[in-house]
């Protein structure tokens, strides 16, 4: 089995109501549930604040590319497991995940 990185773009971001969290929270923690052992790291939203660094230390203001709203790390047989994993992910309702294999050099 190899890891998986899913960065999670888009959305509709946070609930509004004490309802409507609970709602989201239940939503995640089943689909985590659903992937049992294989979740490494359920990860967790960040917040809309992101700096740069560029080649010789430039910092710049916001993200290189689009804005990631969060990550979750996985294990799965293959990037197409993965992938099939991460159609169910609550995530792909109202944005995107992307799904980046891992490999351990150290």
């Amino acid at each position: 089995m190899a890891n998986f990185l899913f960065v999670y773009t888009g959305g509709a971001g946070m609930a509004q109501t004490d309802e409507e969290r609970a709602a989201s929270i239940q939503e995640w923690t089943t689909w985590f549930d659903s992937l049992g052992e294989n979740v490494l790291d359920a990860g967790n939203p960040f917040t809309g604040e992101a700096k740069s660094v560029a080649n010789g230390g430039e910092v710049s203001d916001g993200p290189v590319g689009t804005m990631a709203t969060g990550y979750s790390v996985i294990k799965a047989d293959s990037l197409a497991a993965a992938v099939e994993a991460a159609k169910s992910c609550p995530q792909v309702k109202g944005g995107e995940v992307t799904v980046y294999e891992t490999f351990n050099i150290i």
